[in-house]
């Protein structure tokens, strides 16, 4: 059988510009990973991390851009390569999708990130103050009036819950579901006298970034009933993306749910007396 050999002379070129957009590519989602870690772990502060990720997104651009000329070279020369700009392509748009989603949420939603349900009296941040005090860290006073008119605006749901539950209980069923969503929490007071105000303070993170945000908690009583209200600011950017307000509104329909779920559990009958055996006279 012959031997067939083929001459690298005789092959199609490839398209400089395909690589360049394929590698680009690639090099932009290590960048993007490198600098998620880097927040999440605190390797470095979170500017130098932020410049890696806005880097990383402009490299995923740089590489769109080759890839058209490369597409445009490929068309007017024939050469091969048409398939690496596919893959940059695909990788690059996924890479870009979110950032370009929280552009759009960055142009519709107001430029704050202090939300809460009681504007005139909000939950204070106490052991939580000494975390926004860094270089660009919001402080922990409240962001005033021109905030809570914004969040009035954008977010009208946001109010105190209000459970027909003792302040104890109500106390308890906050903090399991602070527990469950596995926040740090840094402090937790429960209710006790003379004036029976609970208090939870806790760190969330952002699902991908794993941005700080910081939440107090409240938990005071009405009469027989009890009122909660709830505290969620950005530790860093003047804008939230609306994350503080989902995050308040979750914890509002979650108590809810908790307290009535809570008052449908049957009541505990009390135990019954030990019986005492009859006594024996002796005769």
């Amino acid at each position: 059988m012959a031997r067939r050999f083929s001459a690298p002379y005789l092959s199609e070129p490839v398209s400089g510009l395909a690589s360049w957009s394929r590698n680009l590519a690639v090099f932009s989602v290590v960048a993007v990973l490198v600098s998620i870690l880097i927040v999440r772990f605190g390797f470095l502060e979170i500017k130098p991390a932020l410049a890696t990720f806005f880097g990383a997104l402009a490299c995923a651009g740089l590489s769109i851009v080759l890839g058209l000329f490369g597409a445009a070279a490929i068309w007017q020369s024939g050469a091969t390569g048409v398939s690496r700009i596919l893959v940059a392509f695909l990788i690059d748009a996924m890479l870009l999708a979110y950032p370009a989603y929280l552009g759009l949420q960055y142009r519709k939603l107001p430029a704050i990130h202090d939300i809460t349900t009681d504007p005139i009296d909000p939950p204070r941040f106490e052991a939580l103050a000494r975390l926004r005090t860094g270089d660009g860290a919001n402080p922990a006073v409240y962001a005033g009036l021109y905030s809570a008119e914004q969040q009035r605006i954008a977010y009208p749901d946001i109010e105190t819950v209000e459970l027909e539950l003792p302040v104890q209980r109500a106390y308890e069923l906050t903090l399991q579901l602070v527990n469950r969503r596995k926040w740090l929490v840094i402090d937790e007071r429960p209710p006790q006298p003379p004036r029976r105000i609970g208090r939870i303070e806790a760190v969330a993170r952002t699902p991908i970034m794993g941005f700080r945000e910081d939440v107090s908690i409240r938990v005071s009583p009405d009469d027989e009933d009890s009122r909660v209200d709830i505290r969620s600011a950005s530790r860093y950017f003047e804008s939230d993306l609306g994350s503080n307000a989902a995050r308040v509104r979750k914890l509002m329909e979650d108590l809810n749910n908790a307290a009535d779920a809570d008052a449908l559990k049957p009541a505990k009958k009390p135990a019954a007396p030990a019986k005492t055996p009859p006594k024996v006279v002796k005769k």
